[in-house]
């Protein structure tokens, strides 16, 4: 009988200590990625909001439509 051919190909398999390590590093990276997009959209909102104190009434009536459409 013949034998069977795997590939050639070996998976490499991580040591728990590597993918603690691993699992760290991508979580204080997610971390950091999640409080600077929270900045961000803090941001935005802010800038919204001044520009609705300011031109609310211009903003409103940007949003009626027009011609009974």
């Amino acid at each position: 009988m013949a034998a069977k051919d795997t590939g050639g190909q070996k998976r490499a398999t991580k040591t728990s200590e590597e993918t603690d390590e691993v699992s760290t590093d991508e979580a204080a990276d997610l971390s950091e990625r999640k409080d600077k997009l929270d900045s961000d959209i803090d941001a935005i909102l802010d800038e919204i909001d001044e520009a609705l104190e300011e031109n609310s009434e211009e903003f409103v009536r940007g949003f009626i439509q027009k011609g009974g459409q």
